[in-house]
């Protein structure tokens, strides 16, 4: 351990004790001063202002719900004491909680207990969000991209139906898509069609469809 991580007091939140005492005693062999520890978000918090620490490990689910006690006491943390360094532990991926604690600022993390495997490397983890770095468990990143992929109106497009609608987005008509592409007008005028019936818009007697398909296009950017 560095001079930087042997200074560093933690508080500990888990109501697992079994648990939350075998991670005190990994920390303070380790060179950490774990000032206090807590069973749910109400004690954690009580601690939090009694002790002002320089990082929280706090479970994400604790008494009396056994919910998201331990995200809404990050929360309130976060407002009070903004430089206090902040590790959600979870032990499922949940990205929408996850994704509004990460935007909450610096000096934060999400990891998932069953992927804290390597003592050093968590270890490690911990210094480096009390110095402010955001750290996020790959699986929620995984789970980030799949989201993003499953909302992405623009996945049932093929490649040249993108580049057909990134023209139009441009402003160009059919003649000068086909010009763009070095393709037949008529080339042009199917993949529209296939565009348009594929994001499922309205027919229409005018070119509203068209411009429909162009402000998707421009919000999936």
């Amino acid at each position: 351990m560095t001079g930087t991580e042997t200074d560093l007091r933690v508080i500990l939140a888990d109501d697992d004790v079994l648990l939350r005492e075998g991670l005190a005693s990994l920390l303070d062999r380790s060179g950490f001063d774990v000032v206090g520890q807590a069973g749910d978000g109400a004690r954690l918090l009580s601690l939090v202002r009694e002790t002002a620490p320089d990082l929280v490990v706090v479970d994400i689910r604790m008494p009396p719900t056994h919910t998201v006690e331990g995200l809404d006491a990050s929360r309130l943390i976060r407002q009070e004491f903004p430089a206090i360094g902040i590790l959600v532990l979870s032990a499922h991926t949940e990205v929408e909680h996850a994704m509004e604690l990460l935007a909450s600022g610096r000096g934060i993390g999400y990891l998932l207990k069953s992927r804290v495997l390597d003592v050093d490397e968590f270890l490690d983890t911990l210094g480096r969000i009390a110095r402010g770095a955001s750290v996020v468990d790959p699986a929620l990143v995984q789970e980030l991209v799949t989201a993003r992929r499953r909302k992405d109106p623009l996945a049932v497009l093929s490649a040249r139906e993108r580049e057909v609608l990134a023209l139009m987005a441009e402003g160009r008509s059919n003649a000068g898509i086909a010009g763009r592409l070095w393709v037949t007008e008529g080339t042009v005028e199917k993949h529209v069609r296939s565009i348009l019936s594929k994001l499922s818009l309205p027919e229409t007697e005018d070119d509203h469809r068209r411009v429909l398909a162009v402000v998707t296009f421009l919000e999936a950017r």
